[in-house]
C-alpha cells in the first residue's frame, strides 16, 4: 500500500509557512531606526500577546524577545550582524527602480542624486543627536 504524500506538493501549505515567518522588508525597518520612530517602539506598553510582554524588542531585526538577556545573546549572533550589514546600503526608491528600467522624468536636466532612505550610521547619528538634545532640556528642567 502506497503512503499518502500530503505535504510534498501542497503549494497552499507551502505558502502558508512561508508567510508565517515573514519579517519586515528593510527600507521598513530604515524608517523604524528614525529617532522619533526607534524611540517609540523601545517604549511599547507591556502586550500579554508578545514575547516577554513586548518590552525586549531589536529594531534593527523587528523581532521581539522573552528577557534582555535573549535579547543580549541575539545581538551577538550572526543573524542580527549581517542584518546589520543589509541596513547600513540605503534601500531602493522607487526613483531609482523607473531610472533602473529605462524611465526618467529629469526632462532634460542633470539629477543630482536619488534621495532615499538615510544609512544606518546617519540614522544612529541623528538618535545620537536627538538622545544628547533631550538630556540637556532635561538638565535645564
Amino acid at each position: 500500500m502506497r503512503r499518502k504524500r500530503m505535504h510534498c506538493n501542497n503549494k497552499e501549505l507551502h505558502n502558508r509557512y512561508k508567510t508565517k515567518r515573514r519579517t519586515k522588508d528593510l527600507d521598513q525597518i530604515q524608517e523604524d531606526l528614525k529617532p522619533e520612530n526607534k524611540s517609540r517602539l523601545l517604549n511599547l506598553p507591556l502586550d500579554e500577546d508578545l514575547p516577554g510582554l513586548g518590552q525586549h524588542y531589536c529594531v534593527e531585526c523587528a523581532q521581539f524577545y522573552i528577557d534582555d538577556d535573549t535579547l543580549v545573546r541575539h545581538r551577538r549572533g550572526r543573524e542580527h550582524k549581517r542584518r546589520l550589514r543589509d541596513l547600513k546600503d540605503p534601500a531602493y526608491t522607487q526613483k531609482e527602480a523607473e531610472a533602473a528600467a529605462g524611465l526618467s522624468t529629469d526632462n532634460g536636466r542633470a539629477v543630482s542624486s536619488l534621495f532615499g532612505p538615510q544609512s544606518l550610521l546617519s540614522l544612529k547619528r541623528q538618535n545620537d543627536a536627538a538622545a544628547a538634545k533631550n538630556q540637556q532640556m532635561d538638565v535645564e528642567s
